[in-house]
This record gives C-alpha cells, sequence and structure tokens, in this order.
C-alpha cells in the first residue's frame, strides 16, 4: 500500500501546528521573521548547488526545504494579521499577469494571444519597456524614488552589483559596448597599481571593489551571470588543487613542505591534463 501524498494543505496545516502555543514544537515557537533569514539563504543556496551538480534526485527536498521558509513567513504574517499564504499566492500570480501582457492580454489567467501569434513576435524591446514600466509602477506604490531601490540588500555582492548595473542600464546609463567596459576595468586595475605603489593599501582595497564592478558589468554586457561566471571558476580552482595535491601525494611530498615551483609545475601539469580530458569526453559521447 503506497504512502499517503501530502498537499499543500497539509504543509500549511503542519508549519500551523508547529507553532501552536500548546501543542508547536519549542524551536519552531522561538523563531522570528529575523532569525530565520540565515536558513533561508542557506536553503536557496543549496538548491543552487543541487542544480549546479545535478542533483537532481536532490531538488524535491531542497526545493521543499526552500518552500517551507515561505510557509513560514506566511505564518508570522498570519499570526500577526498582516497577511496570510494565500495572501502571497495572490500577490504573486496578479503581478506575474501584469508584468506579462504579451502571454495574458487581458490580463486575467483565463486571457490568450489571438491564435497564430507568438510572444516572439511581440518586440522584445516593448516587452522590457513595459516590465520596466510595471516595475515603476509597482515601486510608486511602495513609495520607492530609485530605480534602484528594491534591488535587495541581502544579495550576494556580485549579484547585487550586477542587478544595480542593469537597472541603471535600462535607462541609460551604460556603455556602447563591452570596449568601454574593458577600458573601465584597464582604468580601475591601473589605480588599483597607482594605490599599492604609494603604499595606501586601505586605498587599494577600495579601488579592488571598484575593479570587481567594471568585472561583473563586463559580465553583464556577456550576458553572463558574474555569480555562475566565479563559481565555475571555483570549481576549476579546485578540481586542479586536488590535483596538485594528489600528485604531491603520489610522491610521497606533503603539501606543506613542497616548494612554489613543485605546486606550479603540477598545477600547469593539471591545466594541460584538462582540455585532453575534455575532448576525451566528447569523443566517448
Amino acid at each position: 500500500m503506497s504512502e499517503p501524498r501530502y498537499g499543500l494543505d497539509d504543509l500549511l496545516t503542519l508549519m500551523a501546528v508547529l507553532r501552536d502555543a500548546d501543542q508547536g514544537c519549542p524551536w519552531d515557537l522561538k523563531q522570528d521573521w529575523d532569525s530565520i533569514v540565515p536558513h533561508t539563504l542557506e536553503e536557496a543556496y543549496e538548491v543552487a548547488d543541487a542544480i549546479e551538480r545535478r542533483a537532481y534526485a536532490e531538488l524535491p527536498g531542497e526545493l521543499g526545504d526552500l518552500l517551507f521558509q515561505v510557509v513560514y513567513y506566511a505564518q508570522f504574517g498570519a499570526e500577526e494579521g498582516r497577511f496570510d499564504f494565500h495572501d502571497v499566492v495572490h500577490a504573486l500570480t496578479a503581478k506575474m499577469l501584469r508584468r506579462h501582457p504579451h502571454v495574458f492580454p487581458e490580463g486575467s489567467l483565463a486571457s490568450r494571444r489571438p491564435p497564430g501569434v507568438s510572444a516572439e513576435a511581440i518586440e522584445a524591446r516593448q516587452v522590457h519597456s513595459r516590465w520596466e514600466s510595471l516595475k515603476a509602477e509597482e515601486r510608486a506604490e511602495r513609495d520607492a524614488r530609485s530605480v534602484l531601490d528594491d534591488v535587495p540588500r541581502t544579495l550576494p555582492a556580485l549579484s547585487r552589483a550586477a542587478k544595480l548595473a542593469k537597472r541603471a542600464a535600462r535607462v541609460g546609463f551604460d556603455w556602447p559596448d563591452e570596449t568601454g567596459v574593458i577600458a573601465k576595468i584597464r582604468e580601475e586595475l591601473a589605480e588599483v597599481e597607482a594605490a599599492l605603489a604609494a603604499g595606501d593599501r586601505d586605498h587599494a582595497a577600495e579601488e579592488v571593489g571598484d575593479l570587481l564592478f567594471a568585472v561583473t558589468n563586463l559580465a553583464r554586457k556577456l550576458k553572463a551571470d558574474p555569480e555562475r561566471c566565479l563559481c565555475g571558476t571555483n570549481a576549476k580552482f579546485e578540481r586542479r588543487f586536488r590535483r596538485v595535491e594528489a600528485a604531491l601525494a603520489e610522491a610521497g611530498r606533503d603539501l606543506a613542505d613542497a616548494s612554489l615551483d613543485e605546486m606550479e609545475d603540477h598545477w600547469q601539469a593539471a591545466k594541460r591534463e584538462e582540455p585532453a580530458a575534455a575532448h576525451s569526453e566528447e569523443g566517448a559521447k
């Protein structure tokens, strides 16, 4: 006999019981808006990690953990008489309908485009313009005064930098193409070098921030996510360094005793092996 499958209402009931003053869980009863935020960020990263590793079997559990965070906040809202989970669903659905007039022309779930008219047939520029107009209206409803106002401060720094630059670019504050960004990167790097030459390490650190922001803009111009770019490089560094460790271990050398030249030799060997391994994998497909 198969186990019963739980639904969304069951999840909402579970949360209500966990937060019940008489029957609930002591740990869950102690939680509040602020204490849950770190868990929300952690669960979002775990979802991203599972996707990055293509660990699809883990995704239902990880996505469930992330959904549980939403249910938590909805429960807090309900307890304080602010909103409940159904308000969250309604607000999200209504917002997506407003933002997709090229899919739902009458602003309702039942509305559709005329037969034979595709979303691709609508000018992308018009869609983006409408999107930004709607976002501006939503910001106005929240008394926001800047196109940058609702970029979350809790985003990872690279992601937030990309969003800030993208917002500014959409109102015309941008380089015409990537050559302008590359020139800016060279300018910022020169300023880092000048600060170091002057012995001002604090100013050099500040200029490194400017350099990172400029590099983030280059990723944006290339339509690449800077977080994913850096994640890829992190994985590459880890892979190669593990090969350095393995090579030294095979030679009976302790990592702490190895010279920089030895490690560099093994590092270069690891780099040379990677293209060959990639070609080998492609040939096996």
